[in-house]
């Protein structure tokens, strides 16, 4: 940390304002550590209720950020575009990009929607559809009262985050961790607080010891991306039972891959919580193009995140609400339900056979712990087999790779599993997660 020379004032309205003159003048860059509370109350001989006045001034406005033990800085940069992916050679075969399988996704283009123009002042979203909705809702054990229609889950939980938090709050997720909503938290100058994970979800001591310092928690209750975790109904009694304690706490739950998940959902919330969301994504079943998902919620939060889309984008588009709704009619994505399944437990009874750790009870991908991530992914590249390396998914938990098993026929999990084999010699009993 510099010297810092710049922060001046005897009040807090003028401390905080030559913070942010230093941070124009380019002084102060982003991400920077700021001085305690008492090291600069001494060093500008003013109170230090002066000095939190300003600091708290400051993160009001989303200058800075509170960090736990690390103290307080600079909000980090929001990051301008997502880093570069590294390209899949030409005849390697993609098991990186999380994709559904092209071919089980429903055929648009012999499909005959039954479509209408609509006009401003209209409905904002389809009744059908929020009857559908309300159905799988229930369905679910979540509450239906109150239902809005968002464009895809990253875009719901982005709306219910700003609608609740502010710049510096604290958010438990998952570790490993999505990594959109890793950016999100990051963009929304929010703090990602990491809660190891196991194959039935969240590890309850390491939530009850996250929470008492977080303001809300972000679960995805099945599917969950990297590690195909999901609640067992053992589990999620147990993180119910915790997040009881604290209902002031908002939760918000993340079904991204809804029906082709291939595991019964098990909700955290009920009608005792003050603030929660639950999203069902289109997305992953029905198309990536398909960018509509359902936002069951509290009342208040409901109440916030329509009134914000009607100064924005109003609503999501009647003929993306349309197809979804003709394509759930139809149940065409329980067939690619059957597939995943049989594509993902064919891989694991492969690697299970070599002695290769691996998870993922649901969703599209497996999640492999190894040594050293660069170098296997390096080498099953130059046996055809394009993968993730686990880095960006990370925040404290252990190396791993990511495979997509989408488009992985069970003919080929044994050659990808033998490949795998030869690289890594692996050690038996290693764990995706920092606890036992």
């Amino acid at each position: 940390m510099a010297e810092q020379n710049y922060i001046s004032g005897s009040s807090a309205v003028n401390i905080a304002g030559s913070v942010e003159t230093a941070l124009a003048g380019g002084k102060l860059g982003a991400g920077e550590s700021l001085p305690t509370v008492r090291e600069l109350a001494a060093r500008l001989s003013v109170s230090p209720a002066t000095v939190a006045g300003a600091f708290r001034i400051l993160k009001e406005r989303g200058v800075i950020v509170a960090d736990g033990r690390r103290g307080t800085r600079v909000r980090p940069a929001p990051p301008i575009a997502l880093p570069a992916e590294t390209a899949i050679p030409e005849g390697v075969r993609n098991l990186a990009d999380g994709n559904p399988d092209l071919r089980l996704l429903p055929d648009l283009g012999k499909r005959r929607w039954k479509l209408s123009q609509r006009l401003y002042g209209d409905e904002l979203n389809d009744p059908e559809l929020l009857a559908l909705a309300r159905e799988r809702f229930r369905e679910d054990g979540v509450s239906s009262e109150h239902v809005a229609i968002v464009s895809g889950a990253l875009d719901g939980i982005e709306r219910v985050l700003r609608e609740h938090l502010r710049a510096g709050d604290r958010v438990a997720v998952e570790d490993p961790c999505f990594i959109g909503a890793l950016d999100l938290l990051s963009a929304l100058a929010l703090v990602a607080v990491p809660v190891p994970v196991d194959d039935e979800g969240l590890l309850p001591s390491e939530l009850k010891r996250a929470l008492p310092s977080c303001k809300a928690v972000v679960v995805t209750p099945r599917a969950q991306n990297p590690t195909g975790a999901a609640h067992s109904a053992r589990r999620a009694r147990e993180l119910r039972a915790i997040l009881a304690q604290r209902p002031d706490v908002l939760v918000v739950e993340d079904d991204h891959a809804g029906i082709i998940a291939g595991a019964e959902y098990r909700t955290l919330v009920d009608k005792t919580r003050e603030k929660w969301a639950v999203l069902h994504s289109m997305s992953k079943a029905f198309g990536p193009d398909i960018r509509v998902a359902l936002l069951a919620s509290d009342a208040r939060t409901h109440a916030r995140v329509e009134g914000r889309q009607t100064l924005g984008i109003r609503w999501v588009s009647h003929i993306l609400q349309r197809t979804v709704v003709a394509i759930w009619r139809d149940r065409a994505p329980l067939r690619a339900q059957r597939v995943y399944a049989e594509r993902r437990d064919a891989l694991l009874r492969e690697l299970r056979a070599r002695g290769i750790p691996a998870h993922g009870v649901s969703g599209l991908n497996v999640w492999i712990p190894v040594a050293e991530e660069s170098s296997v992914v390096q080498a099953l590249t130059r046996k055809g087999w394009g993968v993730h390396a686990g880095e960006r998914y990370r925040v404290t938990a252990p190396p791993a790779i990511r495979v997509t098993i989408s488009t992985l026929e069970p003919r080929d999990a044994a050659a990808f599993a033998r490949d795998l084999e030869e690289i890594v010699r692996p050690k038996a009993g290693r764990a995706f997660t920092r606890a036992t």
